[in-house]
Order: C-alpha cells, then sequence, then structure tokens
C-alpha cells in the first residue's frame, strides 16, 4: 500500500510489514522491518543498517569505509584494503593488516606488534622492549641491560657494563 503523507513523505507498507518512507525532498529514504533492523539510504550514498535483534549498527560509506557500532561500545571499522581497526571501550586500539600482522595500542602506551610468523614485539612506555620468537624470549632495558630466557629454561643478562650472567636448568631424576 503507498501512501503520501501531511508532510510530504512517501509511505510504503509492504504485506510483511516492511515500511518504506522516502523523504519529501526525495533524498533520503528509510526502511523498518518487521524484525525491527532499520535501514537508512542517504543522499550521499551512505547506509546505515541498525539490526534490531543484536543491537548493531552498520553504516557503509560510498568509499568503501565500513564501521560497526557494538552495544557494548566497540567499534569496528573495515577499510576497503582490508585494514581492520577496532576500538574497544578501555580506549584500546586493535590494528589488523591485510598481510595477518596486528598492532594493539594500550591506555597507558604499551603497544604490542605481532607478526604474521607469530612473532610478538612489545614497547612498554618506561622505555623497555620485549621480544618472543620460537627460539627466545627477550627483555631489552633503558640502560642497556639485556635478558634472555630460552624454550629450555636457560637465562643470560647481559648488563650495560658487559657483564654476562647465565642460569642454567639442572634437571634432578627421582625414583
Amino acid at each position: 500500500m503507498e501512501q503520501l503523507v501531511s508532510n510530504g513523505c512517501g509511505l510504503v507498507t509492504q504485506t510483511d510489514w516492511t515500511r518504506k518512507v522516502t523523504s519529501a525532498d526525495q533524498k533520503t529514504k528509510t526502511v523498518t522491518f518487521f524484525n525491527g533492523d532499520v535501514k537508512h539510504i542517504l543522499e550521499d550514498g551512505t547506509v546505515v543498517y541498525y539490526y534490531a535483534a543484536s543491537q548493531t549498527t552498520h553504516t557503509s560509506h560510498p568509499s568503501g569505509l565500513e564501521v560497526f557500532h557494538f552495544p557494548k561500545k566497540q567499534i569496528e571499522k573495515r577499510h576497503p584494503g582490508g585494514k581492520r581497526e577496532i576500538l574497544f571501550p578501555d580506549q584500546t586500539i586493535k590494528y589488523l593488516e591485510p598481510d595477518g600482522s596486528e598492532r594493539t595500542i594500550f591506555p597507558d602506551g604499551t603497544i604490542v606488534h605481532l607478526s604474521p610468523s607469530g612473532e610478538k614485539m612489545v614497547d612498554f612506555p618506561n622505555g623497555q622492549r620485549e621480544s618472543h620468537t620460537t627460539q627466545y624470549k627477550r627483555r631489552e632495558y633503558p640502560d642497556g641491560t639485556v635478558k634472555t630466557i630460552y624454550p629450555d629454561g636457560r637465562q643470560e643478562t647481559k648488563y650495560a657494563s658487559g657483564r654476562i650472567r647465565t642460569k642454567e636448568i639442572s634437571y634432578h631424576l627421582t625414583t
């Protein structure tokens, strides 16, 4: 059923109770679906879709950028080239790259880099840096000290003075 509302808007109601409202100037359209979902089509081509069941809003921009607003205040942006950006409620930001690498920035200034191969690099606000590989875990301190821990439990600390301290793991077999 098609109607013209007193304010000049066009209203179409379908048999499944889906309603389509076109603004008087024909520049925006709003579709309300029987399940509570709402779709707004704006003049510039931006489409804003609200999913009632999940309380999620999905905005598609003509540039290809997609933005999701989730009910727990998480926001996710999907860029046309495949890059994703997630903003968490605590202000942590995670960037996911098309090559599989990740970068997470925490509110305290800590930055975690994760490579596609699984290697992890952590930069702390106090100047310390930590790297995790399959061969070792290493922490570098601002004074030049470097502490390395190997998978077998051995530890090596190289101090800025040049001194090296090693800790070997001894295994005792008890019967």
